[in-house]
């Protein structure tokens, strides 16, 4: 057990402080929490440009408890992160999440529903007629059903839930060292500082890499290969005139997904493998708005066809080239490194259930609440995916 080490955290975006926070909140961790942020203002960060969504509706047990127990943590936020008896408020949007089928997806439809309900997800199926009866701004001629969360479901404000967490942390002792990593110092198989870009460096006894799409960067100053790739992913807000009431998040057959935004909307689409290069920049592809997304949308919503498209934003996913889930506990040989990487977009909603369950490792020296040993870097070091279908 490590809960007298020193701790540093390599990145103090929503994962990394959620860490920091359950390990100080611990009564049987003693130690020190340092968490290494390079950017303190989150303009870049993979947090703030996040959607900012939660479902339940994976196709992987994990996944669905991970999701479950940010819900529960929702509903309990003051008690886990209120500060000095003020409300922590996220604006959190109770809302199902819609994915629309067409014939040849309806059997893997009805299978996800199966593994589901075992979960105890609150899920229905729905068939054509239940979509036009429920979404009559919906064109359903082209689809055999869809899948609807009842509750548990919905989006929040990323940036007040990654605030929430760091102004929790700081409130028990957590330090949060503006600097940017470089490299880290390793003897007899174990990290002992980590040096930073100014020359000083940091040494602790536990270090863990929460460095989100710089994750790979971090892993190799270890010597360790990572496959977490940054990649980039788009966010367009449209307005639209006509009422598109009781609107969920709509995820299309097709992949383009959309959800309202107050009186707006926000859509998305990720590109298919072989145009999903490593990118690190934030300009904006318009083209793929207008020429892969918009048609979609128009098509799926006819009142979609006369939209004005008012901004939009780019962000990136840490994104786990081998199976697009997170990347979780210590490396097998360099056993005080610890990784919380590769969460594919689903970071957020996952960050409390992670900062929860690497805490308990490197208290305890294993998972006590949720068992997330399936997601090792053990599956990693032998190319074994975990397959999940559901992967917006």
């Amino acid at each position: 057990m490590h809960q007298r080490q020193d701790i540093v955290i390599i990145g103090g975006g929503v994962i990394g402080s959620s860490i920091a926070y359950f390990l100080k909140s611990s009564d049987n961790f003693t130690g020190n929490v340092t968490v290494i942020e390079k950017d303190p203002s989150y303009e870049f960060g993979s947090t703030g440009r996040s959607w900012g969504g939660i479902r339940q509706q994976f196709t992987t047990p994990e996944n669905i408890r991970m999701s479950q127990f940010a819900q529960e943590f929702l509903r309990d936020i003051n008690g886990y992160l209120s500060v000095d008896e003020t409300a922590v408020n996220v604006n959190y949007n109770d809302h199902g999440y819609l994915f629309l089928a067409k014939d040849r997806q309806i059997s893997r439809l009805y299978g996800n529903h199966t593994l589901q309900r075992g979960e105890n997800v609150d899920v229905a199926l729905l068939d054509r007629e239940d979509l036009v009866r429920g979404y009559p701004w919906l064109n359903v001629s082209d689809l055999a059903g869809g899948s609807l969360g009842l509750s548990g479901e919905g989006w929040l404000d990323a940036y007040s839930l990654h605030q929430a967490f760091r102004k929790k942390a700081l409130s028990l002792g957590v330090t949060y060292h503006i600097a940017e990593a470089a490299d880290f110092e390793i003897r007899d198989n174990l990290i002992t500082a980590v040096k930073l870009a100014d020359g000083s460096r940091l040494n602790a006894g536990v270090f863990v890499n929460a460095a989100g799409p710089a994750a790979a960067k971090t892993a190799k100053w270890a010597g360790i290969e990572l496959p977490v790739s940054s990649r980039k992913r788009y966010a367009f807000s449209f307005s639209c005139r006509t009422p598109v009431e009781g609107c969920p998040l709509v995820i299309d057959p097709s992949g383009v997904h959309f959800r309202p935004e107050g009186r707006q909307f926000l859509a998305g689409c990720s590109p298919e493998p072989q145009n999903d290069p490593d990118c690190v920049d934030f300009d904006i592809d318009y083209g793929w708005f207008e020429e892969h997304i918009w048609p979609i949308l128009a098509h799926r919503v006819p009142a979609f066809e006369a939209i004005k498209l008012e901004s939009a934003w780019a962000g990136h996913y840490a994104y786990n080239l081998l199976d697009q889930n997170a990347i979780l506990g210590p490396h097998p040989d360099l056993r005080n490194f610890y990784f919380a990487n590769g969460f594919s977009g689903h970071g957020l909603q996952q960050s409390p259930a992670v900062g929860r369950g690497i805490s308990e490792l490197i208290t305890y020296g294993e998972y006590r609440s949720l068992d997330l040993s399936r997601f090792s870097f053990a599956r990693i070091m032998t190319g074994t995916p975990i397959l999940e279908h559901n992967v917006v």
